[in-house]
Parts: C-alpha cells; sequence; structure tokens
C-alpha cells in the first residue's frame, strides 16, 4: 500500500497534524501493524518536498512544534491520479512455497511434509481471521475476507500440488 497516497487522501479530508495522520492511519489502515512515527514523519516531509503538500500551521504547546498539514493542489490531481489507476494483479509464478517442494524433491526430503505444514499453518490463520472477522466492523470484515479469499486459493494449491507431487517428483529428478 502507499503509506504516502494514503495520506495524501485523510489530508484531503481535512488538514492534520503528523500525530493525527499516524491515529487516523494506524485505525483505518493499520489493524495489526501499526505505522511507525519516523515512517509518518520521514513521508510528510517527502510529500511537503514534491509539493503535495504544505505546512498549514505550526503549533507551540509542551512538547515540540506541532506542524499541522494541508494537501495542495498538486497533492489532489496525484491522489486522484493514483486512486484511479487499477493494481496490477500479481501473478505469483515464483513462489517461495514452490521452491520448497522441488527443493524437498530435489533433496530426498518429505515434499508432502511441507505441503501439510503449510497447510496446517493456513489453517490455523483462517480460524483466527474468521473469529476476528466475527468480531469486527465492516472494514474488518472486508480485509479478512480479502485474506482469506486468498487463503483459500493457497489451499486449493496446496490440494492440487499435493495430488501432482508424483509427477513432479519424476520431472524434476529426471
Amino acid at each position: 500500500m502507499s503509506i504516502a497516497h494514503t495520506f495524501l487522501g485523510l489530508l484531503e479530508q481535512q488538514p492534520r497534524h503528523g500525530y493525527d495522520l499516524k491515529r487516523v492511519y494506524d485505525h483505518q489502515f493499520g489493524s495489526g501493524r501499526p505505522i511507525h512515527y519516523g515512517q509518518v514523519y520521514a513521508t510528510l516531509s517527502r510529500l511537503l518536498k514534491n509539493g503535495l503538500v504544505d505546512v498549514e500551521g505550526v503549533e507551540s504547546g509542551d512538547g515540540p512544534e506541532r506542524k499541522r498539514y494541508a494537501i495542495t493542489d498538486a497533492g489532489v490531481s496525484d491522489v486522484q491520479s493514483w486512486l484511479s489507476s487499477p493494481e496490477k494483479p500479481e501473478p505469483y509464478l515464483q513462489s517461495t512455497l514452490y521452491t520448497k517442494v522441488v527443493l524437498a524433491l530435489l533433496t530426498d526430503r518429505s515434499a508432502e511434509g511441507i505441503l501439510d505444514s503449510q497447510r496446517s499453518e493456513h489453517l490455523r490463520l483462517m480460524r483466527e481471521l474468521t473469529a476476528r472477522k466475527k468480531t469486527g466492523d465492516i472494514a474488518d470484515q472486508l480485509i479478512c475476507d480479502h485474506a482469506l479469499f486468498h487463503l483459500e486459493a493457497d489451499l486449493r494449491w496446496l490440494e492440487l500440488t499435493s495430488a501432482r507431487l508424483d509427477k513432479l517428483a519424476s520431472e524434476v529428478t529426471s
């Protein structure tokens, strides 16, 4: 995900301080992976340097000065362009899991054991996401659904690979 574009979108709603951006970002998008303050201020610095945001005001208080950032017209244009561009689908043509299966076959290890272990890990994560989905808000539900659909596709691949393991073994070891 583009943190810079996400910040621009949040700043389009209203000007914000770095702390406020972090709080809103973590609430909306950082579930389980909050952004670090250093990344917030480094990103804001780049956006400022590139003319996509301006410092709208500086407030003094008990701590350090707080800069309030506002999106510029160039920033609005940039986030609009990003939002209207589709994401490139990832074909996963080289996967670590496939590499592990082939290496196991080449080194006389249990490829089926690797597939079983991975299947168990996928199912564990699916149970965790399903529980989170049941107690979450609509954003959590959609994020969990996205992850669950990808895990389901992975499970189908694991089953297919398991069914074709003998054929794969004969091809990679010949």
